[in-house]
Formats: structure tokens, C-alpha cells, sequence
């Protein structure tokens, strides 16, 4: 054999040699068990919670504005100070108003001479009237029906001008009424008790009424701080699961130290006004839901800032597994091949205009370890806590589950060899 044969014969040993290593790396490799977090499907107390943030405020809250337009010459009160129904508050300059009700009640006096005589003139015109129908019915050849026609319409005129002259009078009383109702209003006082929570204005300056704009009008805001309100906005998704009297725990970022309790006593029946989220077409929708705090802090103040976690289900006892032990996989169109479940993300999407294929169904469920083999098994869910989620269906207590890693979890196909991982107390219980 040639040196030449002899360095082919060896290259195609050497390759052979590699390729059957390679092989056996490859198998050695498949047959590897994954390292996982396992834990027995067990029985625990779960609560089921809706958390979302908003504000406080009072029950009772009213910002007072001036009806007339004046200056300011005296403020009675200070921002923070506590204030009695009916105490004066704020007073506005009278000049203009005492003028105006000195001229309307002038005009009035005037309307009421004006009244008075024209009340003499048709009472004479009455009695004139009156003697010339007597005088043509006992001597008709001594007054002419001309004249009784010019004192029955000389009656009527005197008559009309009373009416016109009760008329101004009355126009001069509403005109006097007015005059005083604005002088009334260069007072303020406290329609409620409470806390001046704002003071919007100084000495020397002039209040304006806010028909446009309640900011523009806006003097001072008292709140009555007796009961307390905590606003949260719920999306659309949580907003069902909520019903009235709800036991809510309340956190003010002011008191980070205290939670306090409250219950819903109102929800929303139509949504706020919808936010942009992200795309021009994504929005978020949004239900106020009042919470009312049953022993809220002693200086808790309006626009604080807050969290609630309102318990929306309790379960003693449940069944349950851990939620990132809770995943989803694209089953078949033929019921019952377990097996062949694929995780969704490896599903490869159907092209635009292909009908040949059928979108698979997705189905929750977790997976089951026996034996070291790790098999998906559909499972029906009710409530979901903050670390596990409830058991309808699907498990029995004490079975093994695959709970983490989340990474593992979900590239995890259907008889995977799983073994247990060391625990190093870093993993992550939650996708």
C-alpha cells in the first residue's frame, strides 16, 4: 500500500472517529434533564385583589366664588383655619351697591307718587262718568250722549294710566329687591363646616364671578374633613370583579407606615374619560370607584396621594399552584393528544389568505412531573392571589408541578426530562 492510500485509509478513520463522538455528544445531550423549581400542589388561604391608585378627598367639599363683581376689602379667614356654617368670610366694597339701592329705592318712591295720583285721576274720572249717566237718564235733553262717550273714554284713559303706574311700581320694587340681593352678596359666609383647604385670592384684589371658569372665580375651597373619600380609577378588565361594601386597604403616600381600612360605596356606571395609551388607537379605559375610609388620619388633607387594594374574593382552603407555575400552550384540532402540545410562541402563524390551516386552540394548564417527566396537563383556575392562583380542575392535592424557571417554563415541550435545580434562593417566582 502507497504512503498516499495509507494517509486516505487514516483521514477517513479520523472522520468516521469524530462524527460517531459528535453523535454520542448529541444523544448525551437530548437525553440531559433540564433543571427546574418543582413544588406539590397544595391547599392555601388566597385572596384576590384589585390594586389601583388615586386621591383623597372630602365628602363634602364647596368652592365659594363671588356672584358680583367687586373688590376685595376684607378676608376674615386663614388657609388651614376651621370655619362654622353661616361665619363671614370674605367681604366685598358696598359703594356701588348702596348707590344702586339708593337709586332703585328712589325710583320706587317716584313709581308709588306716580301710582297715587294716577289713582285720583281715575277715581275723579270715575265720579265725572258717573254724574253724566245720572244726569242723562233724569234729564236727557241737558247732557248729550257726546259727553257721556267723552267721560267714559276720559275713564278708561285715567284707568289704563293706573295700570301703567302699578306696573312701574312693581318694575321699581324688583328693581329695589335686585339692588339689595347684590349689596347681600358682598358677604360672604360659610355655606358648611369645615377647613379652608384653599385660599385663592388676597386683600385688594377683585373677585369676579366664574361663569366661564370655576378656577377664575374661585375665592377659597372648604372641605367638611368628617368623612374622608379615597377616588381610584379601575380598568374595565378589574372593574366587574368589584361590588359594593368591598373590604379596601388603603395606603397614603403620606402615612407610609399605616394602612387603613374603607369599603366601596360607590362604583362608576359609565367610564372616564379615556387616556391614550402608548398608539394613537390604544385607550385606556377607566371607572371611578369611591372608597370611604372608616378611621382616616387626624390631618389627612384633599389631593394626597393614595393606593387601594380592594379584596374582591376570599378562599380557605384552596387548592392551589403557584401563578408563574400557570402557563398556555397551542393544542391540536383532535381533542385528547396531550402530547402534542407546542408552546405558542413556536406555532408558526398562518400566512394572510391561507385557508388550508386552522388556528390551533390555546388552552392554560401547567406541567406535571412524573417519573423525572415533565408532561402538560390542562387546568381549570378560579381566583388568582398574589402568589398562587386556585384549582378548579385539572390537579389533585399533592401532585408535583413544574414552578420556575419562568425561561423554562415556557420553552418547556410536552416529556421533557426535568430535574429538581439547586436552590439558591435568587430565582424568580414571577414571570
Amino acid at each position: 500500500m502507497s504512503r498516499g492510500a495509507k494517509l486516505g485509509l487514516f483521514a477517513v478513520i479520523a472522520v468516521v472517529v469524530i462524527a460517531g463522538l459528535v453523535m454520542a455528544g448529541s444523544a448525551r445531550k437530548a437525553n440531559r434533564a433540564t433543571d427546574v423549581r418543582m413544588e406539590a400542589v397544595g391547599r392555601r388561604d388566597l385572596v384576590a385583589a384589585v390594586t389601583s391608585s388615586g386621591q383623597i378627598e372630602a365628602k363634602s367639599q364647596v368652592s365659594l366664588s363671588s356672584e358680583v363683581t367687586a373688590r376685595i376689602l376684607k378676608i376674615h379667614v386663614k388657609e388651614g383655619d376651621m370655619v362654622k356654617a353661616g361665619e363671614l368670610l370674605v367681604e366685598l366694597d358696598q359703594a356701588q351697591f348702596k348707590g344702586a339701592v339708593d337709586r332703585s329705592e328712589a325710583g320706587l318712591a317716584q313709581a308709588n307718587a306716580a301710582t297715587v295720583q294716577a289713582t285720583a285721576n281715575r277715581d275723579q274720572s270715575k265720579r265725572g262718568l258717573d254724574r253724566q249717566r245720572e244726569l242723562k237718564k233724569t234729564s236727557p235733553n241737558l247732557v248729550t250722549d257726546e259727553s257721556v262717550e267723552l267721560a267714559d273714554q276720559t275713564f278708561k284713559v285715567a284707568e289704563a294710566n293706573l295700570k301703567s303706574s302699578q306696573a312701574q311700581m312693581a318694575q321699581a320694587t324688583a328693581s329695589v329687591k335686585e339692588a339689595k340681593d347684590n349689596l347681600a352678596r358682598t358677604m360672604l359666609y360659610s355655606p358648611i363646616a369645615g377647613r379652608v383647604v384653599r385660599l385663592a385670592v388676597q386683600e385688594g384684589e377683585v373677585a369676579v364671578p366664574g361663569t366661564f371658569s370655576k378656577e377664575t372665580g374661585l375665592l377659597m375651597r372648604i372641605a367638611d374633613l368628617s368623612v374622608i373619600l379615597a377616588k381610584v380609577k379601575v380598568d374595565e378588565t378589574d372593574i366587574v370583579r368589584l361590588a359594593l361594601n368591598d373590604s379596601v386597604s388603603v395606603t397614603i403616600d403620606a402615612f407610609p407606615d399605616t394602612a387603613f381600612v374603607g369599603r366601596v360605596t360607590k362604583i362608576g356606571n359609565s367610564a372616564t374619560t379615556a387616556t391614550t395609551t402608548g398608539t394613537s388607537t390604544d385607550k385606556a379605559v377607566d371607572f371611578e370607584v369611591e372608597v370611604t375610609l372608616a378611621n382616616p388620619p387626624h390631618d389627612v388633607r384633599p389631593d394626597l396621594s393614595m393606593t387601594s387594594r380592594i379584596i374582591t374574593s376570599v378562599r380557605k382552603g384552596a387548592l392551589s399552584i403557584p401563578i408563574i407555575a400557570l402557563t398556555a400552550r397551542a393544542l391540536p384540532n383532535t381533542a385528547g393528544d396531550a402530547k402534542a402540545a407546542t408552546p405558542i410562541a413556536a406555532t408558526a402563524p398562518a400566512m394572510p389568505g391561507d385557508t388550508t390551516r386552522k388556528k390551533a386552540k390555546e388552552q392554560e394548564g401547567v406541567f406535571v412531573v412524573q417519573n423525572g417527566i415533565a408532561r402538560f396537563r390542562p387546568v381549570k383556575v378560579g381566583i388568582t392571589g398574589d402568589d398562587y392562583v386556585e384549582v378548579l380542575d385539572g390537579l389533585k392535592e399533592g401532585e408535583t408541578v413544574v414552578a420556575g424557571t419562568y425561561q423554562a417554563i415556557r420553552d418547556m415541550k410536552d416529556s421533557t426530562r426535568v430535574k429538581a435545580a439547586p436552590t439558591t434562593g435568587s430565582e424568580v417566582k414571577k414571570p
